[in-house]
């Protein structure tokens, strides 16, 4: 902690004012390399160390009951690498979750989040070192070993053109069968817009109780993917025509007759992958703008513009794939001698190109066939 005003002895009692809870200094501590010297004073302007608290946290201002005050907040820089991770054992999966926890709370600076679509744990921070170690701690604190790898891109699958296709479930093997039928309208959406089922059906051809089972099968399908196993987005799908059995329909017949049709549909109504693209901002020597901006459209980059930033740096905005800037961090230390630095969020999703997209699923598929394996 920093001392900004004020002097304080060993055995003191102070007040966290953030917390509003009083807290015990039990002994300051000057840090010497590997070495530690116990001392009896602090001073205004003072950095010391303080063990075991037991209320405070990061961020949080000390001072006596007395005279509470509380300091402004220190404004950390957003985590600029993200990693996967994942337990090397059962039992480092059961005290993960828990680790991670403790590390957030020391380290404003370290971000934790679940990727639903990709189904990965991802930790964000400032440089691939800095979350090499905080692993070592999360190893040598609390016993939990882990692996850090590249996370996976979440990518999409979408469609181009409209068709319409008849799925048909019917299966007989003595006594009730399962029958249902169906026929689909399949089209593209606007970017965004995610999924839209319409319901045209008249004249009963499908009892209005089979209609949500239709529904609920081609939600699942699109769920798992057609082409690569990426989610299927940005789609229409207009129920209007089928038939049914007066004995063997059943919600698990229209269910399963709803996800034949749109997986057969999807592959006539020219199938694409889609890609997440970032907002890119970098900030860079003068000297070494050049090599950044042809590094960039190397990327599959956009330049979008640039701008001076302070004396001796320009800042370049630009719209990059994020499957080609997962490790930039290095890249940029590499071309700027460290002295570069950048951000970046989500912008929107783009169509990837047919080469790359052909790579993708081939490699998708790969990593099924290995799974089964």
């Amino acid at each position: 902690m920093r001392v900004f005003s004020g002097i304080l002895h060993p055995d003191s009692l102070v007040y966290n004012t953030n917390k509003e809870k009083e807290e015990k200094i039990s002994s300051l501590l000057i840090i010497k390399g590997k070495s530690q010297e116990n001392i009896d004073l602090i001073n205004a302007g003072d950095i010391v160390t303080v063990a075991k608290l037991q209320v405070t946290s990061t961020g949080d201002t000390l001072s006596f009951k007395e005279q509470p005050l509380i300091l402004p907040k220190i404004e950390f820089p957003e985590p600029i690498v993200s990693l996967a991770v994942t337990p090397k054992s059962k039992a480092d999966e059961d005290k993960l979750g828990s680790g991670l926890n403790r590390l957030l709370e020391e380290d404003p600076t370290f971000k934790v989040f679940r990727n639903s679509e990709t189904k990965e744990t991802i930790i964000n921070g400032m440089g691939e070192l800095h979350l090499e170690i905080l692993m070592e701690r999360l190893k040598r604190k609390f016993g939990v070993e882990v692996t850090l790898f590249i996370p996976k891109v979440p990518y999409k699958e979408t469609i181009r053109s409209k068709t319409q296709v008849e799925g048909k479930y019917k299966r007989q093997s003595g006594g009730r069968g399962q029958y249902g039928h169906v026929w689909l309208e399949i089209e593209p959406l606007e970017r965004g817009k995610n999924f839209e089922f319409v319901d045209k059906i008249v004249g009963g051809a499908i009892p209005k109780n089979y209609i949500p089972s239709v529904e609920k099968g081609i939600k699942e399908a699109m769920e798992g993917g057609i082409i690569s196993g990426y989610p299927l987005v940005d789609v229409r799908t207009t129920l209007y025509d089928g038939s049914y059995h007066t004995v063997d329909s059943s919600d698990m017949a229209f269910k399963i007759a709803g996800a034949m049709a749109l997986k057969k549909g999807v592959l006539e109504a020219r199938p694409v992958l889609l890609e997440p693209i970032m907002n890119l901002e970098v900030i860079v020597p003068e000297q070494n703008m050049g090599d950044c901006i042809g590094d960039l459209n190397g990327k599959r980059g956009k330049i979008l513009g640039m701008e001076p930033a302070q004396k001796g740096y320009q800042l370049i905005k630009a719209q990059v794939p994020l499957s080609e800037i997962q490790r930039y961090s290095i890249d940029l230390r590499s071309i700027t001698q460290g002295r570069g630095n950048f951000k970046m969020i989500f912008s929107h999703y783009e169509e990837v190109p047919a080469q790359i997209g052909e790579q993708i699923i081939a490699r998708s598929r790969q990593e099924k066939e290995e799974v089964k394996a």
